[in-house]
Formats: C-alpha cells, structure tokens, sequence
C-alpha cells in the first residue's frame, strides 16, 4: 500500500501506524517500502516534526 500524499491525510495514517503497530518511523518505514527522509520532510512542509520520545508526529514548537 502506498501513503497518503495529502500531508493531513498522511499524518493521520502515519499517527495511527504508529500508535497502533510500530515501534518507530523507522520500523514503519521499512515494512511499508517508504523512504523515511521522505515522510519526514512532506510533514515537516505541513508544519509538523518526528518527536521519537513520543513516537509521533506533532506541530512544530
């Protein structure tokens, strides 16, 4: 399955991924076949940051 390219669709997804079922951005990253680097810069573009400690996505401070 290929993600969402709405950022808001996208963060949603990915949130939810990782709340539910992954560890982190990177173990999603890898059992989807995406280029981390590249989830991490369309939600940066939209206004949010990768907070690991979290394990999600979250507005820019």
């Amino acid at each position: 399955m290929s993600l969402p390219k709405d950022p808001f669709m996208l963060l949603s997804y990915v949130n939810t991924q990782l709340r539910d079922n992954f560890s982190s951005l990177t173990e999603l990253a890898a059992s989807s076949g995406e280029d981390e680097e590249q989830i991490k810069s369309t939600l940066e573009k939209a206004g949010f940051v990768y907070d690991i400690s979290l394990n999600r996505f979250a507005a820019k401070q």
